[in-house]
């Protein structure tokens, strides 16, 4: 979907785009198929998958997205990245309830809108999370159920409705598109009758992954068009065979794969070995629009919504270590180490690899203003007095910050803190202990970080209380 690097996207009428796509098979595993409902529940995990994620978009019409699950993007590009989002549209994107929010029923609503000076805004959001990827062996399900935005023709031109996943080492950096990989699980121009999927990645213009197009491909909608039903939409990344690979279908039907084989190791190591973080969005305007007409004029009707019934996230198979760890579903232990993977939510973090003792994974890339979430901590009847924090840091000279316990809110007060500078790299690990005020019972625990300095200055391993 977007060429960070500030090229507009040339996004040629490719043979490959506009040929008939035979179906490959179905993602029987969890496929769904759409239905001529407008609203309905995220479908159970088959057997054999675990959900990690799902947000099902149920709230009052007229309110907006759960921040626990989503964050907007707004304005025109990301703080210091690329004009325009890097590929030439031209709306504003905003966090109004008129361009994002739920419609009573259980959807979530993104529209795009024109004022009386033509004017464009519209609506931008992307997960929390950054973590969504594939365990060692095993395999990750991104699937979202989706009505394009119902409007066709003239009317149509200049739209650009897409559900599309970043590399999580672009958040904050913005600059190293595309070679952290791109996902790109549904777009759509112009009110075609078709779905694009596309990875992106390698160097930018061309390298490798053919940039800035991409390996792509696309099919025409089952059924019933794009812009007129629901469909599922879904990526399925799997590392249970060899070359690992990625499948991009509609309806459960297969339409385009790519394989670790079609690119060197290195550029599909780069695209891969990280996590990902999940994106919504329409867009007016830009690269691709242009490579099927483009038009985007006074001709174009603003306030036909990209409708979206469900977005969930689901992993099967492999080992922990390296993939996505779903929080617990029942309360934790304070006083067992609670591993800084598996929060509930969080804001500016990395899940990597990590090379302390137990191996599995830290959250990384933390500076000032960043946190994360664990609910549910039981610290029973007897009072923790003390909080301990598996930590390493790589920061450089006069880099330094607070690991910060904070319960229910982050808004209330840290009940306790530790200091810390670099320790000898990023995976030179120590554990940090520090006194808290006395706590018991079961409490939402959030880390938080502070620092006086712009620079990441913390990675996090686990966590635990003691009495």
């Amino acid at each position: 979907m977007r060429d960070s690097s500030g090229t507009r996207p040339r996004r040629p009428l490719r043979r490959a785009l506009l040929a008939a796509v035979s179906a490959l098979g179905l993602a029987a595993a969890a496929a769904t198929l759409a239905s001529p409902s407008a609203s309905a529940s995220a479908p159970a995990p088959p057997s054999g998958w675990t959900q990690v994620f799902v947000d099902d978009f149920n709230g009052p019409a007229g309110s907006g997205v759960n921040t626990a699950n989503w964050q907007y993007d707004t304005g025109t590009s990301y703080p210091g990245g690329p004009a325009n989002w890097g590929t030439g549209e031209v709306e504003t994107m905003t966090s109004s309830t008129s361009n994002v929010s739920l419609d009573g029923n259980g959807n979530l609503r993104i529209t795009p809108l024109r004022d009386s000076a033509g004017r464009w805004t519209s609506g931008r959001i992307e997960t929390v999370r950054t973590d969504f990827q594939p365990p060692a062996g095993g395999k990750l399900r991104v699937e979202g159920r989706i009505q394009m935005p119902n409007v066709t023709g003239t009317a149509a031109e200049g739209y650009w409705p897409a559900f599309w996943a970043l590399g999580a080492p672009y958040r904050g950096n913005y600059q190293n598109w595309p070679g952290v990989g791109e996902l790109d699980i549904m777009e759509n121009v112009q009110g075609l009758n078709r779905v694009w999927a596309t990875m992106h990645c390698g160097t930018n213009p061309d390298g490798p992954c053919h940039e800035t197009s991409g390996i792509g491909n696309s099919t025409p909608c089952p059924n019933s068009t794009c812009q007129s039903g629901f469909h599922t939409y879904a990526m399925e990344w799997d590392r249970s065979v060899s070359p690992e690979t990625i499948r991009f279908s509609v309806d459960g039907q297969v339409y385009h794969t790519v394989n670790a084989n079609q690119v060197d190791a290195t550029t599909w190591s780069n695209a891969t070995d990280h996590g990902y973080f999940l994106i919504l969005n329409v867009a007016m305007g830009g690269g691709f629009p242009d490579a099927f007409g483009g038009g985007l004029d006074g001709d174009t009707q603003p306030g036909h919504p990209m409708v979206v019934d469900y977005v969930q996230v689901l992993r099967s198979g492999g080992s922990d270590g390296g993939g996505t760890t779903p929080p617990p579903t029942g309360n934790r232990d304070a006083y067992s180490p609670i591993q800084a993977e598996s929060y509930d939510s969080q804001s500016g973090t990395i899940t990597e690899a990590t090379s302390d003792s137990g191996g599995g994974q830290n959250i990384g890339a933390i500076a000032n203003g960043d946190w994360a979430l664990y609910k549910g901590v039981d610290f029973g009847s007897t009072p923790a007095r003390q909080f301990y924090a598996r930590v390493a840091s790589g920061a450089g000279a006069g880099v330094s910050g607070l690991v910060e316990v904070r319960l229910d809110s982050r808004s209330n007060a840290p009940i306790g803190s530790f200091a810390l500078a670099n320790t000898g790299g990023w995976q030179s690990w120590r554990t940090v202990p520090a006194n808290i005020s006395s706590v018991t019972g079961t409490h939402d625990v959030y880390l938080t970080f502070t620092s006086g300095q712009p620079a990441d200055f913390v990675n996090v391993n686990w966590f635990d209380f003691g009495h």
